[in-house]
């Protein structure tokens, strides 16, 4: 019953922020987009199906911008399904085109039970002069630390592993139809701190129904005791892709002069990308089954923002799937 009620009022709050909409900026893309980074040369590891996908990007200490994107079809080594690793750009300056390739940063120590070849979707958080990497491994989100933005070390929980968390569902991937498993894909995990408290958002998969994906949160307040799961978005499927991937790479931003908080997820990569933007007064609810948050939804594929110097960037995958590009945001009033 307490449950129902906390849903309702929710649902209310959402209907009295939307119907004032004409105070909900809107996301809005100015200007032309630029190129920061390319395909890499792997050498060895080149193949014709090799795609940079999810990314996350920072400054380091010395004042360099950092791009790490999850490299998937290469033939780097790991299992029948997965040869992902990270791989790294520089750039001396955010704007700056073409920014330098630094060969591959991170990949799968399966001595900590990382999956072989499973790494996906790196996001660092930076705070008190360090700088905290969140990635997948395949099944779980995991933790890293370092002090200058470039270099990391893992960060051992009681199990001797870099795991945080996982988030179980029913999967049918790589199995029989018919024959569901009760695994996690825990993946594209991104960090938020209001007040005291971290917000881990991320993207895996439902019990019910099967094989259905979903955005969650989870918070801690000291990053390495998780409270459980909260659905924070399931969003149709667009362009009749698989809804397993209608809430990939959530990505939250905070306008504190709104007090709203942005959440962006992916429905589709490639030449039909499509990214739906939702806005919320509650960092715990932007649309499960709902769109009344719903703000717009942009012709991208697994964006970050990043503010600096008081202006609004927006990165994201190129529609070729072959690198990551650049533009100014704004976020627009009605």
């Amino acid at each position: 019953m307490m449950k129902h009620l906390f849903t309702l009022l929710l649902l209310l709050a959402s209907v009295e922020l939307f119907s004032q909409s004409n105070t909900v900026p809107v996301p809005t893309i100015e200007g032309e987009w630029w190129r920061i980074a390319s395909n890499p040369d792997l050498g060895a590891y080149n193949s014709d199906k090799q795609e940079p996908v999810d990314f996350g990007i920072w400054q380091a200490a010395d004042g360099t911008w950092q791009v790490w994107s999850c490299i998937r079809g290469s033939k780097h080594p790991g299992t029948a399904y997965t040869t992902r690793f990270l791989y790294g750009w520089e750039g001396r300056n955010l704007t700056d085109k073409n920014w330098s390739p630094q060969g591959i940063k991170w990949v799968a120590d399966p001595s900590l039970g990382e999956t072989p070849g499973g790494m996906q979707a790196p996001y660092v958080h930076r705070e008190a002069g360090a700088y905290y990497l969140f990635y997948g491994d395949w099944q779980r989100i995991c933790l890293a630390k370092g002090t200058d933005g470039k270099h990391f070390e893992r960060v051992l929980g009681g199990n001797g592993q870099p795991d945080l968390f996982a988030e179980y569902g029913y999967i049918n991937k790589f199995k029989k139809e018919g024959n569901p498993q009760f695994e996690s894909y825990a993946r594209d995990a991104m960090v938020i701190k209001r007040g005291n408290t971290y917000y881990c958002y991320y993207t895996s998969h439902l019990t019910d129904p099967i094989n259905d994906g979903a955005a969650f949160v989870r918070t801690s307040v000291n990053m390495k005791d998780w409270s459980e799961s909260t659905i924070v978005s399931h969003t149709p499927p667009y362009n009749f892709n698989s809804p397993r991937y209608s809430d990939e790479c959530p990505h939250v931003v905070y306008l504190p002069e709104h007090d709203l908080y942005y959440l962006f997820v992916t429905q589709t990569y490639g030449q039909k990308s499509q990214t739906t933007v939702y806005a919320s007064a509650n960092p715990y609810y932007f649309g499960v089954d709902d769109e009344s948050n719903k703000v717009c939804t942009l012709p991208i594929a697994a964006p970050e923002v990043v503010l600096h110097e008081g202006q609004y960037y927006l990165v994201a995958l190129t529609d070729a799937l072959d690198g990551i590009r650049m533009a100014k945001l704004r976020f627009v009033g009605k």
